[in-house]
């Protein structure tokens, strides 16, 4: 990535954001629940790894392929990414994420009688605004393990000792399973700007609930980055074998 400028590689998360939440937030707010063909929860988990698939290989060889302020938080946490990056890379994600939201917005409407607020615009909520009635606290243990294990994967996945061409379809895998689980608890977040975008459309709720959506998920990939430097990163001492390669006598 030295070889490009911040410039681009802040353009290249603000399209790769752009792009899960127009094809992620898109395939719920569109498509899941279309008459006799919608492709329900089984098909927006999918769609939502797929947009993270695409764009790894599109645009990852410019920026990293974060398209998310907790990945970026969490890689840093991590030590693989410089902190004076942070800010930028997050004001280009939820920069993205706004520009998909209203894209859907202005395709959603093009329905008679269609209501953002009313929809619920595929936006992140607990409580009443859970797809499954679930509280609070079962929102934020969700938001935080998920996305705690997502960066696990993440960071895993491109750690200089995995393969690097399956990367990104890991990645895309692992974001899928978490919609798996997630959607019915929170309609899935893991990602602070993909639940921005959405939440500014719908307004009163969507943004009163949005605090949990940004603190959970940076904490669950703060833990992750934390935990790589320890489990994963730490350097061997001299003459000590790697585990992998530890023989029983």
């Amino acid at each position: 990535m030295d070889e490009f400028s911040l410039s681009q590689r802040m353009t290249a998360e603000f399209l790769g954001t752009l792009w899960l939440v127009l094809g992620g937030c898109g395939s719920a707010v569109l498509a899941a629940a279309f008459p006799d063909v919608g492709i329900g929860l089984l098909g927006v988990s999918f769609a939502f790894g797929l947009t993270v698939v695409t764009m790894a290989y599109a645009v990852g060889h410019v920026s990293g392929g974060h398209f998310n302020p907790a990945v970026t938080i969490g890689l840093c946490t991590a030590r693989r990414f410089l902190g004076r990056d942070v800010i930028p890379y997050i004001v280009a994600q939820v920069a993205g994420a706004i520009a998909g939201a209203a894209i859907l917005y202005v395709i959603a409407s093009g329905k008679a009688g269609f209501n953002a607020p009313a929809s619920g615009f595929a936006a992140n909520g607990y409580d009443t605004y859970s797809p499954g009635g679930y509280s609070m606290t079962a929102a934020v243990v969700v938001e935080l393990v998920m996305t705690f294990f997502f960066l696990v994967v993440i960071l895993g996945a491109t750690d200089k000792r995995s393969p690097q061409p399956l990367a990104g379809l890991a990645i895309g895998l692992a974001l899928t399973l978490i919609h798996l689980i997630s959607i019915p608890v929170t309609n899935t977040s893991v990602n602070p700007a993909r639940s921005t975008g959405p939440a500014l459309f719908v307004g009163g709720w969507a943004i009163r609930q949005l605090w949990l959506f940004w603190l959970a998920p940076i904490i669950g990939a703060a833990l992750a980055g934390a935990a790589y430097r320890f489990l994963l990163a730490e350097e061997r001492k001299a003459g000590e074998p790697h585990l992998a390669q530890t023989v029983p006598s």
